[in-house]
């Protein structure tokens, strides 16, 4: 296991103003499988062809399928040492923004408070005519798309591929990237955008910028150090490094 370097404990020490953006490399640690990796499948089916609003509009039943799938095994996962880890830190940091790309709500399961969900929730539905989202937090829908009360067909509360991000997640995420000091990004592939822009935002305001992914990515050669492993073996060590 790499153990974090004396440059960053020396910054963590200094209770720096701190963002962690994550991606499905985390929820992968916990049995998830994820749009681009293996397994991501189902019913033979790719994932990106039925996460968009074109394939809700032809195919309702089964999109709304696929979502009940995702909520039930985000259901019977559980948060892993690099979710608890981020607790850990944002209990020990005066100022720690968590920004996720994921929509399984592990992070807030594992405890942490402060989080800005730039994709959206799968424990949320929205309505779409009128857009009035709701919580529902059952591990299984109902067969079929139900009715908002103004007659509207509810929706998974996620951002599909070729919608927007929400503008105030967006916006705060931006905010918070340009306060921090330092910037930890975990587990995401760098590749989608413009959640990929938060560490440019981060940089150019002269962050320092740490990745944790097993595998090199388009940020790779941007950032300031790169740890080469599952974040569940890595982000605890930069805890512990703090005791």
């Amino acid at each position: 296991m790499q153990q974090p370097s004396e440059e960053l404990l020396s910054l963590l020490r200094s209770d720096p103003p701190t963002v962690v953006l994550t991606g499905a490399g985390i929820s992968s640690e916990s049995g998830l499988a994820t749009f681009r990796g293996p397994g991501g499948h189902w019913e033979g089916r790719d994932p990106m062809s039925l996460a968009t609003p074109q394939a809700f509009d032809a195919e309702p039943t089964t999109v709304w399928r696929f979502y009940d799938w995702r909520r039930t095994q985000a259901a019977a996962a559980g948060p892993n040492p690099a979710h608890r880890a981020i607790v850990d830190l944002e209990s020990k940091l005066s100022s720690l923004t968590l920004v996720t790309q994921n929509v399984d709500g592990l992070h807030e399961r594992a405890g942490t408070k402060n989080v800005v969900r730039l994709h959206g929730s799968l424990w949320t539905l929205r309505c779409t005519a009128c857009g009035t989202e709701q919580k529902d937090l059952r591990p299984r829908l109902d067969p079929l798309p139900p009715e908002c009360g103004c007659g509207g067909m509810l929706r998974p509360g996620v951002v599909w591929f070729g919608e927007s991000l929400p503008r105030d997640a967006m916006q705060e995420a931006q905010n918070a990237a340009r306060l921090c000091r330092l910037m930890l990004v975990v587990g995401t592939s760098s590749l989608v955008y413009p959640a990929a822009s938060i560490p440019q935002f981060a940089k150019s305001a002269g962050a320092f910028l740490v990745e944790v992914n097993p595998e090199r990515t388009p940020l790779t050669p941007l950032v300031d150090e790169y740890y080469d492993g599952p974040a569940g073996e890595i982000l605890p060590g930069f805890v512990s490094g703090l005791a």
